[in-house]
């Protein structure tokens, strides 16, 4: 009992000193007000784009002064952007006011200068590519506009490839592949086609990936090299689709267009011919695979290439139970990582903080278990040492059972408490990080669509161009013949047509296009809502000190987490997956409300679940309201009934009916107890739904209804069409 206490003591104490610390994770921000003028005349500039690298706030323009004020930090990097203007970067260094100046965008006309500065743009794309997404998609921005009036096929292929290299580095893939195929519609290129390639695989589009590669093979005199690098991309299809035997064949392939020399290549090729030889059963095979990738290796005196060959193997000795040649291979791997600086370790899944993890583990599942202390906490503190707090909490918690397993009880207690403070740290980053991705794909979407923007003009002026060259001739000619006029004027009519029909579809396009971000956008602020009324109920087992309600809470938490992560990048589907989220989050919610409600949960046997499709989280808030809103304030024990019916081949109606206390006497609640905080997420399902239905022509439908005789309550009903 005196265990107990003082475990669940220094339990509120480490969540103590962890918020205290998350208190005090941001700095304190302020506003900051500057103006922008051109540099030479110092008149006021209107309309310049400023905006900060990272931040989650919005963008803002100069008003007709020049001057403009946004939230700010110390530290943070100033964006002062604008299409006839060079971009100017500024580091907020105080508080006072920022005076920017700026020059006007030089477009020269001799070639030889347009290719110069073409090439300076591309040039700071590139050093910014790993730096800064910002700096370095507004240097191909201007790369762009410097051609703007010529049409220069090669370089402006240059340019959409460089933009589809800097959202591969950013892990931006689709966009990446958008704009390979911008690159490729200007210039064909093998190389850029195989970059392609990579985003597609990256992307998961492997059918995609597919036919390029077959396409690519259609084409006459590859060299060697490249057709290399074409079978080992269809190996690497065929390895994600799980057709092993196909891949291995693939591999084999790209070794025999390799060259002797490229021993890099080949040992990278063997390591995944172990792979694909692993899957068939083949472990002799494999292990013989691994053997050259670490000889090919320590050949080619390669220190990354020869750890990456060593951990594959170590993977492989894993996975068959090899536990001693595992914990052999590791070792020799933690002294080389050890004497390889951070900068020289450019993979993630390999650092001394994962390999002494990994060897600690081989160990426990040998139940060697004091064996496996030292190296858990040598991971822990270089883990620390390096801010990987992923690592840190697993090999906090797994010292945490080691040290219970030995007997060493206050030793797991203090493991414990740090494990529990870590994995509240990590919630938080979490979140940050959520937020921060959101900022990062607008701000993504922003510079795309500009650069889309900018085009489109360049079409329309090429467009324009080539129809007034066309008009000039027909002037010519109506000088001779006076029939040719009237085919000029018939053809130019045409053309007009032709023009209005491609301006009609382009809008009608980026009608379509703006409501799919929003429905990213109000996607993405979903997520961090549910996280924060989730972890709300999390915290009520601790306050209570209910450590067993809140470790199974938490179980039971993160698998609702991963389903809600996993279909937060979907805009619509399946609704079986929208019923087993739904299931779990009312299970959850039960288990902290029992003496409040009960639940009957009826789907009737004719629906066809799987054939439905809906956006997800799309019911959850309903059901949250009538819990919380309901049947938390009703006196005596509630229940919530949730039907899904089929009305027809097309349509099913799902109904959501609490008894409890009814809007209009949770609202007067709201309202006695100072609670005026209105619920974004009903609002934000209000605009999903609006949005759907213009899409998709009044897909779903809701109808809310107040219950009063004979009992108060309060039913929603959803009207579900299968298209």
């Amino acid at each position: 009992m005196n265990k107990l206490c003082l475990f669940l003591f220094l339990l509120c104490s480490t969540l103590s000193i962890a918020q205290i610390k998350t208190n005090n994770f941001n700095s304190k921000s302020f506003e900051l007000r500057g103006s922008v003028k051109e540099e030479n005349s110092k008149k006021p500039i209107e309309g310049i784009e400023v905006y900060i690298i990272g931040s989650s706030a919005m963008h803002v323009f100069t008003n007709e002064q020049g001057r403009f004020r946004l939230q700010a930090k110390i530290g943070d990097e100033l964006v002062i952007t604008g299409r006839e203007i060079m971009p100017v970067y500024y580091t907020v260094n105080s508080e006072e006011s920022v005076d920017v100046l700026v020059t006007d965008f030089y477009k020269p006309d001799d070639p030889k200068e347009i290719a110069k500065l073409h090439e300076q743009f591309l040039d700071s794309a590139q050093f910014y590519k790993k730096k800064s997404i910002d700096k370095s998609l507004a240097a191909i921005e201007k790369s762009l506009e410097v051609l703007s009036n010529y049409d220069i096929p090669e370089k402006r292929a240059k340019s959409f490839t460089m933009l589809g290299d800097v959202y591969m580095f950013w892990k931006q893939f689709d966009l990446a592949a958008s704009n390979y195929e911008n690159a490729l519609d200007q210039e064909k290129d093998i190389a850029v086609q195989l970059k392609l390639v990579k985003a597609y695989i990256a992307n998961e589009e492997y059918k995609q990936a597919e036919r390029t590669l077959k396409n690519i093979l259609k084409s006459e005199n590859i060299p060697n090299q490249q057709l290399a690098k074409i079978k080992e991309l269809q190996g690497d299809v065929a390895l994600a689709l799980q057709q092993n035997k196909e891949s291995l064949a693939f591999y084999k392939q790209a070794l025999s267009y390799t060259n002797s020399t490229q021993d890099a290549t080949i040992s990278n090729l063997n390591a995944k011919m172990a792979t694909a030889s692993a899957r068939l059963g083949q472990f002799s095979m494999a292990n013989g695979f691994l053997n050259n990738s670490i000889q090919l290796a320590e050949k080619n005196d390669d220190k990354k290439l020869l750890l990456k060959a060593k951990e594959n193997a170590a993977d492989f000795y894993n996975s068959n139970r090899l536990y001693d040649k595992e914990i052999e291979m590791r070792k020799s791997n933690l002294k080389d990582a050890d004497d390889m600086s951070t900068s020289e370790i450019a993979f993630d899944s390999i650092s001394p903080q994962k390999i002494n993890y990994k060897i600690a583990t081989a160990y426990i599942s040998q139940n060697k278990l004091n064996e496996a202390i030292p190296f858990l906490e040598k991971s822990i503190k270089e883990a620390d040492s390096k801010e990987d707090i992923v690592v840190q909490k697993d090999a906090t918690r797994r010292l945490s059972e080691v040290y219970r397993s030995v007997g060493d009880y206050k030793k797991a207690l203090d493991s414990y408490q740090n494990y529990v403070a870590l994995v509240d740290t990590l919630y938080i980053r979490k979140e940050q990080q959520i937020a921060q991705a959101a900022r990062f794909r607008r701000d993504i979407a922003s510079k795309q669509e500009r650069i889309t923007s900018l085009e489109k003009e360049h079409e329309l002026q090429q467009s324009k161009m080539d129809l007034a060259f066309k008009n000039q001739q027909l002037i010519t000619q109506s000088n001779q013949r006076q029939q040719w006029t009237i085919y000029g004027l018939i053809f130019g009519i045409l053309m007009l047509a032709g023009l209005s029909y491609l301006f009609f579809r382009s809008n009608k396009q980026q009608r379509l296009a703006n409501n799919l971000l929003a429905l990213k956008s109000l996607r993405t602020q979903m997520n961090p809502h549910f996280i924060f009324n989730a972890l709300n109920s999390v915290n009520h087992y601790i306050a209570t000190n209910d450590e067993r309600n809140a470790n199974r809470f938490l179980s039971q938490f993160s698998i609702l987490m991963r389903s809600v992560l996993e279909n937060s990048e979907e805009d619509v589907i399946p609704f079986s997956k929208e019923i087993e989220l739904l299931q779990l989050y009312i299970k959850l919610e039960h288990s902290r409300f029992t003496d409040k409600f009960d639940y009957v949960f009826e789907v009737s046997e004719d629906v066809p679940t799987d054939e439905f499709k809906i956006p997800p989280m799309l019911l959850q808030p309903y059901v949250e309201n009538a819990i919380w809103h309901g049947l938390r304030y009703k006196e005596e024990k509630g229940l919530l009934q949730i039907k899904v019916e089929k009305l027809d081949a097309e349509r099913i109606q799902i109904s959501i009916e609490d008894n409890g206390i009814g809007r209009k006497q949770s609202a007067a609640l709201k309202t006695a107890h100072q609670k005026k905080q209105k619920s974004k997420a009903m609002g934000n399902i209000k605009k999903r739904i609006s949005i759907l239905n213009s899409m998709y022509k009044d897909t779903v439908t809701v109808e809310v209804m107040d219950l009063e005789n004979p009992q108060t309550g309060t039913r929603v009903v959803v009207i579900l069409k299968k298209d």
